[in-house]
This record gives structure tokens, C-alpha cells and sequence, in this order.
């Protein structure tokens, strides 16, 4: 079952058990309630001008990088922002779609699926880098007289770096409201199932490959260092989805991808694993991002490569992408089971209400 509770204030906070926050009024089917399905974050358009503005404020964010400012902010906008917009906008162009980035495109989407299934709730999508930002959606809300609100962010497995940061914002944006953040959802059973037959599915119809790779994002080791929970998380997910599909230990692995930077981040690297299966004789593999509900298409340099592709790396196996949820149906079903179990749990009495307040 996912984590729901409170907004911690604390940088380095582990998710908390289950947390009955209004738990009762929240999950009950009222016009005043909504949700808001909160990815990352996308540039308005794939280029260098539209990246640079997305990048500045993801890369000022203290959860994400926690350089002192008087320090990270003249290399950032002197000499990380001036280099790395143009290559990023160019990477963005490749898989730029006809309705706008990826990202935003499957996030919209999936709130759309979301709200076809909670016809008596409001579902809106929203970015805590770039638009529609999630601040605004928040006073929206508020202004509108919603008093319940439902926060998703698209991440399965906490991170300080991630969910706690939508936390930050939600404390600061909810004053007044009762507010549920479901802070971590990386063994969920309706999550794990619906991850799992999306790859079962995608094996029949294009082959299983000899190995299954789970790359997830990257994070700086000293974050881990620090208490952040996500290296277990990961690995914990991947073993869930694993034994959904009865693989052996010897039929999958996980990695690490998109680093930046000099200093140490999360091992095995992507394309240290990809090595160490040439090198063991695999002739085919498959990638799965597991880390985002929905994400954008991108090469993290030789990692995962684009939706269905299968490419080859000098002396990797060939890979084929598997491609994440997104907006499939089963998606929106995994988690809107989740909430009909809460639904049902409200014949028992409520603990612990803290109404009108987060944290």
C-alpha cells in the first residue's frame, strides 16, 4: 500500500508508515476534494532560451543541489546554464511531440484518465519545475474553495530530492486544507502489477531478451550518505517487479543513470552494467525506467535510448527500451485501487486527525 502522510519539514526525512491525515473526509467522493498528479518538471519548448529557464530553477532548488548558494549560483548561470541549455535543447528536439514535451503531454494525459475514473473530484496535472507549476495549481485550489486535497507525486520511490521537495511547497501553498501527499509507492501491489504486465506484455510482442535491466536516476552518494532512503527503495521496487514476473536473480539488475558532475553518484552505473553483460555473453537485453510514472524519453549518454528502440554500444549488448507507464490504463486503475481500499477502511474510526494543517 503507498505511503500517505504528513509534510516533513526535515531535509533528510525518511517517508513515514501510513499517516491517517483526514483520511476519512479525503478519500470520500465530494465535490470540494482534488487531486494533483505533480511530475518533475519540462522546459516550454525545446529550446536553448526554454531549457535555460527550466534548468535555472531545477538546479536552484536546495533539495537538488545543496551547494551554498553564494557559491552554486555564479556556477550555475556563469558556466553550467551558458553550456548545457544548448545540448539539452537539442536532446529535447528529438523527441519533442506534436502537443509539446513528453513529460507534460503523459502527465496530462494521465490526469485526464484519473478524472474520467473520480468524476466527483478535481484532477489536474502539474510540474514542480516549469508549467503548469504546482504552486499556481495550489492556489487555484485554494482560491477555489477546495478544502481536501489529494497530492500524487509521480515518483515511486521517495527521495528528499524529489517528493520532499513537492512537500516543501505543498506546507508552504495549504494552509487551511486537509491535505494527503503520498509520499512513497515503490512496492505498491497495483503499481508493481501494472509495471509488470506492461513488460510482460512488451516481451511477447517483441521478444524477452536474455536479461532485464532496471535503470533508475541517479543520485550523488552523498545524499545517500546523508539518509536518504532511495538506493533501498530502487531496490526494492525491482525486486517486487521481478518476482511479479518470476524472474530468477540471475535474469535481472539494477543500475544507475544520468549523472552529473565529478563526485561519486549511486553505483552500478547504466553503462557499467551494460558492459559487464557484453562481457557475460548477453547478446539482448531490455531497459525499464522505473523511477517515473511518466518521464520523457532521453539518452543519459549510452544508457536507455529512446521508446521500442533497440540500439547497439560499442562492445554493450543490444537494448531494447521498454517504455514506462505513462498514461496507459493501467495506470490510472493501479492507482485508484489504492483508493477504493481507503475507501473501504472508513468504517474504522480515524487516528491521529490533524485537520486544517500539514506538518
Amino acid at each position: 500500500m503507498p505511503e500517505a502522510s504528513r509534510v516533513s519539514g526535515d531535509r533528510h526525512a525518511a517517508p513515514r508508515g501510513l499517516h491517517p491525515v483526514c483520511q476519512n473526509e479525503a478519500m470520500s467522493d465530494t465535490t470540494d476534494t482534488a487531486l494533483v498528479a505533480v511530475n518533475l518538471g519540462t522546459p516550454e519548448a525545446p529550446t536553448a532560451a526554454a531549457v535555460r529557464r527550466y534548468l535555472a530553477e531545477f538546479l536552484s532548488d536546495p533539495r537538488v543541489v545543496s551547494i551554498p548558494p553564494l557559491l552554486w549560483k555564479p556556477l550555475l548561470h556563469g558556466l553550467i546554464l551558458p553550456l548545457r541549455s544548448p545540448r539539452s535543447a537539442a536532446n529535447y528536439a528529438k523527441v519533442w511531440m506534436d502537443e509539446g514535451s513528453p513529460l507534460l503531454v503523459h502527465t496530462r494525459r494521465l490526469a485526464v484518465a484519473l478524472q474520467a475514473r473520480l468524476p466527483h473530484w478535481r484532477v489536474l496535472p502539474a510540474m514542480r519545475y516549469g508549467s503548469p507549476a504546482l504552486r499556481s495549481t495550489l492556489r487555484e485550489l485554494r482560491a477555489g474553495g477546495v478544502r481536501r486535497l489529494i497530492v500524487l507525486p509521480l515518483y515511486p520511490q521517495y527521495s528528499t530530492t524529489t517528493t520532499a521537495s513537492v512537500a516543501d511547497l505543498v506546507a508552504e501553498e495549504t494552509l487551511g486544507m486537509d491535505v494527503t501527499l503520498i509520499e512513497d509507492y515503490s512496492t505498491d501491489a497495483g503499481w508493481v502489477g501494472a509495471v509488470a504486465e506492461s513488460i510482460r506484455r512488451y516481451r511477447q510482442q517483441h521478444g524477452a531478451g536474455a536479461h532485464l535491466l532496471f535503470s533508475f536516476h541517479g543520485l550523488p552518494q552523498r545524499v545517500a550518505d546523508g539518509g536518504d532512503p532511495y538506493p533501498q527503495r530502487c531496490l526494492d521496487s525491482a525486486t517486487a517487479v521481478a518476482a511479479a514476473l518470476g524472474l530468477e536473480p540471475s535474469q535481472w539488475s539494477l543500475s544507475y543513470q544520468s549523472r552529473f558532475g565529478r563526485e561519486r553518484w549511486l553505483e552500478p552505473s547504466t553503462i557499467r552494467v551494460l558492459d559487464r553483460l557484453a562481457e557475460s555473453g548477453v547478446r539482448q537485453g531490455g531497459c525499464r525506467l522505473p523511477r517515473f510514472r511518466c518521464r520523457l524519453h532521453r539518452n543519459p549518454g549510452g544508457g536507455c535510448a529512446g521508446p521500442g528502440r533497440a540500439f547497439p554500444v560499442q562492445r554493450r549488448a543490444p537494448l531494447a527500451y521498454i517504455p514506462c507507464l505513462n498514461d496507459a490504463p493501467a495506470h490510472a486503475d493501479a492507482w485508484c485501487d489504492w483508493r477504493a481500499a481507503q475507501l473501504a477502511s472508513t468504517n474504522e474510526p480515524a487516528r491521529g486527525r490533524h485537520p486544517g494543517r500539514l506538518g
